[in-house]
C-alpha cells in the first residue's frame, strides 16, 4: 500500500508537470497536450475543476502512504508490548517455580512423584 500511494502521488506531480510544461499559451480556451498528444480542449473552470481533482488523487496517494506507516508502527509497538508482558510473565512464573521448589514438602503434604507417564513399548496398531 504504501508503494501504491507514493507510486500514485509520483505519478500526478510528472502529469501535472508535463501539462504546466507544456501548456505555457493563453486564451479562453486551452489545447492541453502531453508529449506532443492532444487530450482535451478546456476553459477556465475545466482546467480548475481538473485540478482540484489531481488535487484529491494526491492526497489520496499521500494518505495511502500515512496510513500504512503510521499502522505499522502502531502495530509494532503492540508487539513489542506484548513481547515485554510475555518476558514478565516468563520471569514471575520462574521465579513462583523456585519458591515452590525450594520449600521442603511437610508432613500432610504429598510428595510430589515424576509427571512422566509410562508408555507402552512396542505396540502395534491394529493389534
Amino acid at each position: 500500500m504504501i508503494l501504491l500511494g507514493i507510486l500514485l502521488m509520483a505519478a500526478i506531480g510528472a502529469f501535472t508537470g508535463l501539462l504546466i510544461a507544456d501548456n505555457t499559451s493563453g486564451g479562453p480556451d486551452y489545447d492541453v497536450t502531453v508529449l506532443g498528444h492532444h487530450i482535451a480542449t478546456m476553459n477556465s473552470l475545466a482546467i480548475f475543476l481538473s485540478g482540484i481533482a489531481l488535487t484529491l488523487l494526491f492526497c489520496l496517494g499521500l494518505a495511502l502512504a500515512v496510513g500504512v506507516s503510521a499502522r505499522r508502527r502502531r502495530r509494532s509497538a503492540e508487539l513489542s508490548e506484548a513481547r515485554a508482558e510475555a518476558r514478565q510473565a516468563a520471569a514471575e512464573r520462574d521465579a513462583l517455580q523456585d519458591r515452590v521448589q525450594d520449600v521442603p514438602p511437610t508432613a500432610g503434604e504429598a510428595v510430589p512423584t515424576s509427571t512422566r507417564r509410562h508408555r507402552r513399548t512396542g505396540h502395534l496398531f491394529g493389534h
